[in-house]
């Protein structure tokens, strides 16, 4: 039975104890989940209804009856677009909404190298880790007070044994026949109990941060395969690196080594110790396989660079359609090797995105097709929403910009008009050379906030207004040289 923290709404968390898995997002109704990713994200709003249906359908799953569950498939989607329209930036917000694991690849990679290319297996071992390394940091905010607790004892009973025979601090060796008063200010009159609380208030005040201890250093040997651990050779064998690693580990013995280190660097160790102790790892790794099984996204990116219009015996487009034909299982369902045990791909949802200006969806094999059943075109950005692109997300340019400069007590206001012009100038610079979407308005940015980064720090006056006539005097010249801007913009 495997147990997973959900955070709350709230900033809290709960701990569920089912075979089915609840995340934050799973909790949302698709309109809300749309609701969130307009906070982010501007337009698009048939692509959040889409990735807001899928999400709901793996909860409405998950939820179902075994006998039923296993049946049903993920609605895998396909997102058409050109770039810079949110394709990415919808997927990377929702999985950060819903607080589950999300890798995202290029299927460009698979054909670097000649006919064979990157294995494609690696993206379903990528997403454990990511899933591992999620539930970790998890596990480690649940832990942290006993672990933080646990060491503070530690250091308690090296600064004040119980038998108050010995002080391992310089200077200090018999406390009781100096009858002298540490620096830390315990008296050798009072209590133990009451000596440890009045140190252990020090030690947390952060006074002893300073002072030097000697401690033992538990110092195990790292067996040799963890070298070859992340090349993903042993598991494309079948072979459990993660199981081999911990037989040799446990095997190989560990040597304890006695160094004088301060306080607060005996802390840490300490801590680190003690969390590796608490730490489950077993059952870690057990939730992190389930985790990216029921839960783990795949965002496959240019997916139409692997597509050709026409069939070819020779050239790349062999290598294209291998590439086809091997994501075909992973996104059909089968089971990959990975470092922490077996995982199933059949309930992993893929996403996919292209462009398709050159190719179309219909030239993926027909096989591929078919286990992208959702088809979702982006619609192309225009003047308006690049203006609320600059505005109204809780991260929009204009925000970033105004932050970072307000570091060198500069206050940046922009005009609506200047927003209005920038705007049109993205539109413009779009229409004319590669239609790049919203991340046009960046290499406009950058232009346009170029003398204000620089010389932030000197001016005096504190403020600096851009107006359309600032953006008309900076922008203008570029946009009348198409050859500059080519360049440029």
């Amino acid at each position: 039975m495997c147990l997973y923290e959900r955070p709350d709404h709230s900033g809290g968390s709960t701990i569920l104890s089912s075979e089915v898995i609840i995340l934050p997002a799973n909790e949302l109704t698709p309109q809300q989940t749309v609701a969130e990713l307009d906070k982010y994200i501007v337009g698009q709003h048939k692509a959040k209804r889409a990735v807001a249906i899928a999400l709901r359908n793996r909860y409405r799953r998950r939820q179902l009856q075994q006998s039923i569950r296993e049946d049903i498939r993920p609605k895998n989607l396909l997102l058409i677009g050109p770039t810079g329209v949110g394709k990415t930036e919808i997927a990377r917000r929702i999985a950060g909404i819903a607080g589950i694991p999300f890798v995202k690849v290029e299927a460009t990679k698979f054909t670097e190298v000649g006919y064979v290319g990157r294995d494609v297996d690696s993206m379903v071992r990528d997403l454990v880790e990511v899933s591992m390394n999620l539930l970790r940091a998890r596990k480690m905010t649940e832990l942290e007070p006993k672990a933080k607790e646990k060491a503070d004892e530690r250091l308690l009973d090296i600064l004040l044994p119980e038998s108050k025979k010995f002080h391992p601090l310089s200077g200090f060796e018999n406390i009781s026949e100096k009858h002298s008063n540490l620096s830390i200010g315990i008296e050798e009159t009072d209590s133990i109990a009451s000596q440890r609380h009045k140190l252990s208030q020090e030690l947390k005040s952060g006074k002893l941060d300073e002072k030097e201890v000697e401690i033992d250093v538990n110092e195990q040997q790292t067996p040799v395969v963890e070298v070859f651990s992340s090349q993903g050779g042993f598991e494309e064998m079948g072979i459990n690196i993660q199981s081999i690693q911990s037989m040799i580990g446990n095997l190989m013995p560990s040597r304890s080594r006695r160094r004088r280190v301060s306080v607060a660097q005996a802390r840490e160790t300490f801590f680190a110790e003690e969390m590796h102790q608490l730490m489950e790892h077993e059952d870690l790794q057990k939730e992190a396989l389930v985790l990216a099984q029921e839960s783990g996204v795949i965002f496959i990116d240019e997916i139409d660079k692997v597509a050709s219009s026409f069939v070819s015996k020779s050239g790349p487009d062999v290598s294209r359609e291998g590439v086809q034909r091997d994501l075909l299982p992973l996104v059909e369902g089968t089971s990959v090797m990975t470092k922490y045990g077996m995982v199933k791909t059949d309930h992993i949802l893929f996403f996919a995105a292209g462009a398709f200006n050159v190719s179309k969806p219909s030239d993926l094999i027909p096989e591929l097709q078919g286990r992208f059943p959702v088809r979702v075109e982006f619609d192309k950005l225009g003047v308006e929403d690049f203006k609320r692109i600059l505005t109204e997300p809780k991260n929009s340019l204009v925000r970033q910009y105004q932050a970072m400069l307000a570091i060198d007590n500069l206050e940046v206001e922009f005009s609506e008009a200047a927003i209005e012009r920038i705007a049109r100038y993205a539109c413009e610079a779009n229409d004319m050379h590669e239609n790049i979407g919203a991340r046009r308005l960046h290499t406009i940015m950058e232009q346009l906030m170029d003398e204000a980064s620089f010389s932030a720090p000197q001016l005096i006056s504190g403020r600096y207004e851009i107006s359309d006539e600032t953006v008309d005097k900076i922008i203008g010249p570029l946009m009348h040289n198409r050859d500059l801007a080519r360049f440029i913009l």
